[in-house]
């Protein structure tokens, strides 16, 4: 009998692990995704597999608003997100920095403010009293920047520009400008520079006047509450991109370098001029959307 509980125990024991070895793992994207990257994405979600022996998830959200709310509501396990609500006050704290990429040899970007190529503006005060597009209102290179740029010299955005309004996505704020759609926008640079070496179509219809300081990239982030094993086999498996020629691949099709690890303090500019304007958004955020799953299915 008590043979019999014993190997009872073990098949349900080895059967849980065989169910949570293929719980898929769910990671999150927002801005930082173009459309010409979805199939990338599927390519990285199959190499991740091969790395942690579970399947992933890439699911794609709207705004960094959503993608907090399901990370604080452990709907996410990771997420690709911005420095701005990274550094935002959490109580008690919910994350932790997972991996941040290197771009052209740095874990840096800027904000980059465009115009349209034919366009007479030269300078930020050249846009007073004209449309402009911003990004979301939790991104640094889409939103926070330039109202900081704006308050360095005592405007508001509200005041300043004629209309203002977001995309929720860089690439679409370059496709506002390009099309006339808005005189000017605020874009992230490594969003432009990708987009100019890929689709030069689009970014030779704008022009930047304005490159901001250098800031933290956006980081990939973990739940606390993470298993620590799952945690650092995500962390390894990234950081070690560059250890095989299908991860050196994918780095270079993202036009990135790597991802490393760096402290966080990395961000602590951002969290600076975050807590200098200590302004609410323009915008009330966007009502829930529906999410994109990329990668392999449940």
């Amino acid at each position: 009998m008590a043979r019999a509980v014993l190997q009872m125990l073990a098949f349900v024991l080895v059967l849980g692990s065989a169910q949570a070895a293929e719980t898929p793992v769910r990671f999150g994207l927002t801005a930082v995704v173009v459309r010409e990257n979805l199939q990338l994405y599927d390519r990285w979600s199959s190499y991740l597999r091969t790395q942690i022996g579970r399947p992933v998830q890439f699911v794609q959200a709207r705004s960094y608003r959503e993608i907090m709310g399901l990370l604080e509501a452990g709907g996410l396990d990771f997420a690709w997100i911005c420095g701005y609500p990274f550094v935002q006050q959490r109580d008690p704290e919910t994350l932790e920095l997972l991996a941040v990429p290197v771009f052209e040899g740095e874990p840096l970007y800027r904000s980059y403010i465009i115009v349209h190529r034919d366009s007479s503006i030269a300078s930020l005060a050249d846009l007073e009293g004209r449309v402009f597009a911003f990004s979301d209102p939790d991104s640094n290179s889409g939103y926070l920047v330039p109202q900081a740029m704006l308050a360095q010299r005592g405007h508001r955005p509200e005041t300043f520009f004629r209309l203002s309004f977001f995309t929720y996505s860089h690439a679409e704020t370059i496709e506002a400008v390009a099309e006339g759609l808005a005189e000017g926008g605020a874009v992230d640079s490594y969003i432009w520079e990708y987009l100019h070496a890929n689709r030069p179509d689009l970014t030779e219809r704008t022009r930047v006047i304005v490159r901001s300081e250098t800031f933290g990239f956006p980081p990939l982030v973990a739940r606390l509450e993470l298993a620590p094993e799952l945690r650092d086999g995500m962390s390894k498996a990234l950081i070690g991109m560059t250890e095989n020629v299908e991860g050196r691949q994918l780095l270079a099709a993202f036009a990135l370098d790597r991802f490393g690890q760096f402290p966080a303090s990395l961000f602590e500019p951002i969290r600076q001029i975050a807590d200098s304007l200590r302004q609410v958004p323009l915008v009330e955020p966007p009502p829930p959307q529906a999410v994109r799953i990329i990668g392999e299915a449940e």
